[in-house]
């Protein structure tokens, strides 16, 4: 039977605290607060809840000491308090008139706060429910010495970190570390409710980007949830995306293809027939995008593609084969290993020449900022990051992605990477870093991909790519791995795990390729190549490939100085001078420690050989 101490201990999940003390000050418990002599006599001056009490009754305090669930406060701001009253059932959340505090968690939470804002600054939460995915919170602010406070409603059932309510009682934006399976909720959640509203696969992504968009805008931010009509906030929404990429120097056609979305999308009958505040209605979407995925977005040390992760999702729920949308994210794990080699730190130029929705760029934004100072940042924002997409509506995605991130000017340029003049403006960048996952399977091939990006490199510069194992036997595209050794130095190939790309529901074997721009490849200089195959990764049911067991952080640690340190290990790395011609792979030249081979070795062998005959149809 659900208790009130599961609610307690999701609000505590929820917030990633501690009882006692934390990094950003102390959690307290049942009005446990001895060693604050000012918190604790606020605390007896309430006393106990009484069963009725009207909000504007100072005179009315209860029995004994107060003891809400949960009281924070914080070492860098002492004259702010949170204070948080729980109870397991939603139907005890809160009253009509918000005077019953003994038996209702809004009720008891504003009561506690109407005493100890005496003395402090009182974020009050008042929490119900014992599941994560229904529970119901309102948070409110009542400042000190103040007569009335004011509910934060974009907190409305959202349990946020306590640093977090400070930020929304300042006007800053919420910061949130990313959660794959939050995303996942949310992706699923939008997806079903734009499908039942007839909205099209391809309207889908842009509809949400152009939300994001628009949430870059302070004023929207600030206005909409006082719109009161459907029409007045679609024209505002609308007014301020156009004003975000304007400011941003996205081109005016791409400004008015996705305001052209939201008119498609504004005559749907059902939405505009959806009161404002209800589930599903417009407002809805902008409140759960602002409150669940852009605090994400905004988080500097997310290296994740929290909006990359969010339209895949999409992709998934659709049933179909990705083909809807046209994304196949590169696994994050390998996005920051590859980063890694390339050694991306501040004083990096980086390009991805078809960055989809810009899981590269992301990543090494994110490395960049390490270290750096606001003049850096202001610096790797507006000139630091270059990308190219020749898909229109990917194309949104990544600038939305950028955008939302702080990216200022909005570096990603839509067009054929291909195209000369789109090579020559970005050959004039100086850019010394590359990072491209090129789009498998298509009338280009990946090498021809790789080859254009280490064009326009600078000299010296090094360029990091993921593509199929195909690339790297000597017998396919001949023409262009002459082309590609005559011109740039082959530095290393590390041979990746043979299920890298199974969350994608892609089963190509891939590799890594490190090369070195404008550097003719010497042919006696030795090649590094890596049998990387055993990342720690395992996979889960509905989640894909994940680090279950914290391995990752270790391997790939020992990867990088493996490669740095350019030691030979024996079944896991050599070193081997190349031509055009040869394979560059790993296992081409690697000794094998037979004595390790055991007869379930070989068994296992077998069993998969004839699994895959299975598969294949054979006799």
């Amino acid at each position: 039977m659900p208790i009130e101490q599961y609610t307690e201990s999701i609000v505590l999940q929820e917030m990633k605290c501690a009882l006692g003390e934390n990094d950003f000050g102390f959690c307290f418990p049942q009005g446990d607060v001895e060693q604050i002599d000012k918190l604790e006599k606020a605390l007896k001056r309430a006393g106990g809840k009484p069963a009725v009490c009207v909000l504007d009754d100072y005179s009315q305090g209860g029995t004994g000491k107060a003891k809400p669930e949960y009281v924070i406060a914080f070492n860098k701001q002492p004259k702010t308090i949170i204070v948080i009253e729980c109870k397991k059932s939603a139907a005890k959340h809160c009253s009509e008139k918000l005077d019953h505090p003994k038996d209702y968690a809004v009720d008891g939470a504003l009561y506690y706060a109407k005493f100890l804002k005496d003395d402090y600054n009182v974020i009050a939460l008042g929490v119900s429910g014992t599941k994560k995915d229904t529970i119901k919170a309102n948070v409110y602010y009542w400042q000190k010495g103040h007569d009335e406070y004011t509910e934060l409603k974009k907190a409305r059932d959202i349990i946020y970190e306590p640093e977090n309510y400070l930020r929304l009682v300042s006007g800053e934006a919420v910061k949130k570390a990313v959660s794959i399976e939050e995303i996942q909720e949310l992706a699923l959640e939008m997806h079903e409710s734009l499908r039942a509203l007839a909205v099209t696969e391809r309207a889908k992504p842009v509809f949400i980007a152009g939300i994001l968009i628009a949430l870059k805008d302070e004023d929207f931010v600030k206005e909409y949830t006082n719109l009161v009509s459907f029409s007045s906030l679609l024209n505002r929404l609308q007014y301020a995306i156009s004003n975000v990429l304007e400011n941003s120097d996205v081109r005016k056609d791409k400004i008015k293809d996705i305001k052209s979305h939201f008119d498609r999308i504004g005559r749907i009958e059902k939405l505009k027939n959806t009161p404002l505040g209800h589930y599903n209605s417009l407002s809805w979407y902008i409140e759960e995008l602002e409150k669940k995925i852009k605090p994400m977005m905004d988080f500097a040390d997310n290296t994740i593609d929290a909006l990359g992760i969010f339209y895949h999702e999409f992709v998934k729920y659709s049933g179909g084969d990705g083909s809807g949308l046209g994304i196949v994210l590169t696994p994050q794990h390998l996005t920051e290993f590859m980063c890694d080699l390339a050694e991306v730190n501040k004083n990096s130029r980086v390009v991805d020449i078809c960055c989809g929705s810009g899981t590269f760029l992301v990543t090494a934004m994110s490395k960049m900022f390490k270290g750096a100072s606001d003049k850096d940042i202001t610096k790797i924002r507006n000139n630091s990051l270059f990308g190219v997409e020749s898909d229109d509506d990917i194309y949104t995605l990544a600038i939305a992605n950028m955008i939302v991130r702080g990216d200022g000017k909005s570096n990603i340029i839509f067009g054929d990477c291909f195209n000369a003049s789109i090579k020559k403006e970005l050959q004039a960048k100086n850019i010394g870093i590359g990072l491209i996952n090129p789009p498998y399977s298509q009338d280009t091939t990946e090498l021809e991909f790789v080859e254009n990006m280490l064009d326009i490199l600078a000299t010296g510069g090094t360029g990091v790519v993921v593509v199929p194992m195909s690339c790297a036997i000597g017998t396919k595209f001949k023409e262009t791995r002459q082309r590609l050794f005559k011109k740039h130095t082959l530095k290393a190939v590390f041979s990746m795990p043979d299920d890298m790309f199974y969350s994608n529901n892609a089963s190509t074997n891939v590799c890594v390729m490190v090369w070195e721009a404008h550097k003719s490849h010497d042919a006696t200089k030795l090649t590094f190549f890596g049998y990387y195959k055993d990342d720690g990764f395992v996979k889960a049911k509905k989640l894909g490939r994940i680090d279950k067991f914290n391995k990752w952080q270790a391997i790939e640690t020992e990867w990088l100085r493996l490669y740095r340190e350019r030691e030979t290990r024996e079944g896991f790395s050599v070193k081997k001078a190349v031509k055009w011609d040869d394979e560059w792979l790993c296992e081409a030249y690697m000794e094998t420690d037979y004595s390790v081979l055991t007869q379930d070795d070989f068994q296992e062998t077998i069993n998969s050989y004839l699994a895959y005959l299975v598969k294949s149809e054979e006799k």
